[in-house]
């Protein structure tokens, strides 16, 4: 079954993802025990959908650019980078969303427990 998935819904796990890659040595212990335990208590549940995603392509703009060196001029189209959106097929999990605040409130409750702040920071 296919669904298709709001451009904001990948942004932003992607951002969650990114931001949850950060942090001490301490942040990431803590982090990977509560990422073990919400795996259990909120298993994954995998499904295709379809995204849509961004590649960059060079288009010329109609306009030359011409260098003259001696008696040979060289002329080259100019060039715009347009960013192309496609769609693609990915296999995502439906319930990482639910999962991630689970973990992020874990961890930070965990750091807090044992730093006294929810970073992890000594």
């Amino acid at each position: 079954m296919l669904n298709i998935v709001p451009h904001f819904r990948i942004v932003g796990v992607a951002g969650f993802v990114l931001l949850s890659s950060c942090g001490t040595p301490e942040y990431r212990t803590e982090k990977s025990h509560c990422e073990a335990e919400w795996m259990l208590k909120i298993p994954p549940v995998y499904r295709q959908e379809i995204v849509t995603k961004y590649r960059n392509e060079e288009r010329p703009t109609g306009e030359t650019v011409c260098e003259s060196t001696g008696t040979t001029t060289n002329c080259k189209p100019v060039l715009k980078t347009v960013s192309v959106p496609y769609t693609a097929v990915e296999t995502v999990d439906i319930k990482k969303s639910q999962r991630g605040p689970q973990i992020s409130s874990c961890t930070a409750r965990a750091c807090v427990t044992k730093y006294g702040n929810n970073k992890c920071e000594g």
